[in-house]
């Protein structure tokens, strides 16, 4: 884990300050950054409800398109490239969407669901607690039980990255290797 840290030397006390809230963001932005054009291998490692949907299927996360704000990576699970993460930097921190897209590339009705940093977390790991307009869009759609979803998000440079979903009664968790390297997959749907 990269943390930048601010020592302070007075007399014979030294005092080291936390790294603040904008560089623990920054770092993790730029950990992720690094990644841009990547294809890695991933699998299920915790899953308390043993989703069908990713049950015996190749998990593939490629960082896909970068910018100096924004990331969007899709997540293909075998044969369904529906779902792109985005990371983005936004004033208060970073803010981490799931785009949800049919095959004809139509966005689903439960879409661009996430959340914002509300801590300043490492340049390692940030959670993304569900905001104000997710969890109208879960009440909306019947998901009233996601509510109280939070996004983890880590990344150990030259390691893994994984990505954490957790509620009560509910974890569920993906560790991609990022020394298993794939060819680059198709554009996620709704993509070019």
């Amino acid at each position: 884990m990269i943390l930048k840290k601010i020592v302070v030397c007075i007399g014979l006390l030294t005092f080291v300050a936390p790294a603040s809230a904008e560089t623990t963001h920054d770092t993790f932005f730029e950990n992720f950054s690094s990644l841009c054009g990547q294809a890695v291998i991933g699998a299920v490692v915790k899953d308390n409800r043993s989703d069908a949907r990713f049950a015996g299927k190749k998990i593939i996360l490629h960082v896909r398109d970068c910018s100096p704000s924004e990331i969007r990576m899709p997540m293909h699970v075998g044969d369904d490239h529906s779902r792109t993460f985005i990371l983005r930097k936004v004033e208060s921190g970073l803010e981490f969407r799931h785009d949800h897209r049919h095959e004809d590339g139509k966005p689903d009705d439960v879409t661009l669901y996430g959340g914002v940093t509300t801590a300043n977390g490492s340049g390692g790991q940030q959670d993304f607690p569900a905001d104000a307009k997710t969890k109208a869009l879960f009440v909306e759609n019947g998901l009233d039980v996601s509510v109280s979803n939070v996004w983890t998000v880590t990344i150990t440079p030259e390691t893994a990255v994984t990505y954490a979903l957790n509620r009560p009664g509910r974890e569920f968790k993906i560790k991609f290797d990022l020394n298993k390297t794939v060819d680059n997959p198709p554009a996620a749907w709704g993509h070019r």
